[in-house]
């Protein structure tokens, strides 16, 4: 029986950052976290602030922090479009503790500001957290 294939699309407003077959992955959604194997049935998902783990199809593997985004399985591809994703190695800790002191002094006057206010908190918290 062929092994059915598994392809990975991460796409962010600049660049494709990879386009590659992969074993498997694992993903943080809005609500919780998601795993796709090869044959996964169709599936939409809005995208949470977390790690992009990647089982790469020569055994490596490859981790990323995205930020937001929706994901989509299709076919055997996945296709992840994310506002932002970057190495783990490239995560700053001290960056990301001023980016949740800066957010944390925000004042918010408007429900909308209020929800970035607590957006932003919840990505710093997440990111300082893979750093330790």
């Amino acid at each position: 029986m062929a092994e059915i294939a598994l392809q990975i699309v991460l796409v962010t407003p600049e660049t494709t950052l990879l386009d590659a077959p992969v074993r498997s992955l694992q993903f943080p959604l809005y609500d919780g976290q998601a795993g796709v194997l090869p044959g996964r049935a169709p599936v939409v998902g809005r995208l949470g602030y977390g790690v992009l783990t990647v089982s790469m199809a020569d055994g490596g593997t490859e981790k990323f922090f995205i930020e937001g985004g929706f994901v989509q399985v299709k076919a055997g591809t996945v296709t992840l479009l994310t506002d932002r994703a970057q190495s783990l190695d490239e995560i700053d800790s001290q960056a990301a503790a001023d980016l949740l002191a800066e957010a944390s002094k925000r004042v918010p006057t408007t429900d909308a500001e209020l929800a970035a206010k607590e957006r932003d908190q919840e990505c710093a918290r997440r990111m300082l957290a893979v750093t330790r």
